[in-house]
């Protein structure tokens, strides 16, 4: 992975991730790569320093001679840098209070998901909310039978 310092055509500063530098142009080509202040899709790479793995860690060292100064003391704070914008921020927030409601308020059933589901369709059992495990082909089983079934969302978060 590659974090790039970028900067849209308003002059606002971001960084992002990406899986390799032909990664970056593909998307960027595709204006997929948007800046998460004002959503312009005019981007390009900043300057910005290699961060560069140092084989000498754990020596005692002296200072370096090209070490950058310390700021100032009356300098202000750098700006944080968003990694997502306000929009995205908002919209992973909902769909985890929608995972949270529907795993607080509804029975999990794990395997028997589908076959639960298609007895409550069929009326064989009462009706009540259930969140479980199904296969691909089990879900494109039911949705083809008419029975209503929605995948819970699954956040970046959720997988770290």
């Amino acid at each position: 992975m590659i974090r790039y310092a970028l900067h849209c055509i308003q002059g606002h500063d971001f960084e992002s991730w990406f899986a390799s530098s032909e990664s970056y142009e593909r998307q960027r080509g595709l204006s997929l790569v948007a800046c998460p202040h004002c959503g312009s899709t005019s981007v390009d790479k900043a300057i910005m320093a290699p961060a560069v793995a140092r084989t000498d860690r754990g020596r005692a060292q002296a200072a370096e001679p090209d070490a950058p100064a310390a700021p100032p003391a009356n300098a202000a704070p750098a700006a944080p840098m968003a990694m997502m914008g306000e929009g995205e921020q908002d919209f992973r927030r909902m769909l985890k209070e929608l995972r949270d409601h529907v795993t607080r308020t509804a029975d999990y059933v794990g395997d028997d998901f589908a076959a639960l589901a298609r007895k409550m369709h069929e009326g064989e059992v009462e009706h009540r909310s259930i969140y479980g495990e199904a296969t691909p082909d089990e879900v494109k089983a039911l949705r083809e039978d008419e029975v209503e079934v929605f995948p819970l969302p699954i956040l970046p978060d959720d997988r770290n």
